[in-house]
């Protein structure tokens, strides 16, 4: 399904051979954003979180979503934007009309950020009985942004509606949260300290919402304990994208799901 394009970098003319990464849908099946190979990669020179994420239908149940925007290492330190094709499937928002843009310009970081954590879902459905559910399929973990879209797929996939870059930034790491659920996502070579852990449940409190932390270098044994005892989800993210669970909370809530189904 995934197509291979010839990408040449400005920079230092090397050539390339791009193929476009192959996501899981919330029906099971395979996607991939369609390359435009009529239109040369571009250097991308500063970051904005909004414009990191294209729209991506679902040939097989016609689901939209966003997803990592397609991009390639050039080995002389380039990082190269490969161009999308519009109107096979998916929408480039380099495309997006002078309201959209001012609309953008015009909105602050926070808003920004919230509006794009939204698009790292979607409006994918879940099946409607959490022991139903299928098989979770993730994404190879490769960057920052590659941690937050798997455990962003994976809250979909226990039941959690509404996925959304959380409203406050945590202490460390980055905020998720969902209808009734605040996750952190901690992205650090560092073990998630007891420090992290507390702070990740006293702001669920003020919400009056769960909380779940999903780490890629483990926890400290102080941080573990705490979590056992205030009975918090702790997950542990492998390069391949899928969160283990390593307390009892998590085990428990990786079997059963939340038992609701997603919109």
């Amino acid at each position: 399904m995934a197509e291979t394009v010839p990408v040449r970098c400005p920079a230092c003319r090397r050539e390339h051979r791009y193929t476009a990464p192959v996501y899981p849908c919330a029906c099971g099946a395979p996607v991939a954003p369609p390359l435009d190979h009529r239109r040369p990669a571009t250097p991308v020179s500063h970051r904005v979180w909004q414009e990191d994420w294209v729209t991506v239908r679902c040939a097989s149940c016609g689901r939209s979503g966003e997803w990592p925007r397609p991009e390639l290492g050039c080995a002389c330190g380039t990082v190269l934007r490969v161009p999308v094709a519009e109107g096979r499937g998916a929408t480039d928002r380099d495309g997006a009309t002078d309201r959209d843009a001012a609309a953008s310009r015009q909105s602050t970081p926070d808003a920004r950020d919230a509006a794009a954590a939204t698009a790292i879902t979607g409006a994918a459905a879940a099946d409607a009985d959490a022991a139903a559910r299928p098989p979770f399929r993730s994404v190879t973990i490769r960057t920052a942004r590659d941690a937050v879209t798997a455990t962003a797929l994976y809250l979909r996939w226990l039941g959690y509606r509404d996925v959304r870059r959380a409203d406050q930034r945590p202490p460390s790491g980055i905020g998720l949260a969902a209808r009734g659920v605040l996750a952190q996502v901690d992205p650090a070579v560092r073990p998630a300290t007891l420090r992290d852990v507390e702070c990740l449940w006293l702001t669920a409190m003020t919400e009056s919402v769960d909380c779940l932390y999903f780490s890629l270098a483990g926890y400290a044994d102080d941080a573990r304990a705490r979590a056992d005892a205030l009975a918090i989800p702790l997950f542990v993210l492998d390069l391949t994208g899928t969160p283990r669970p390593v307390n009892a909370p998590a085990e428990a809530l990786s079997t059963a799901g939340t038992g609701k189904s997603a919109p």
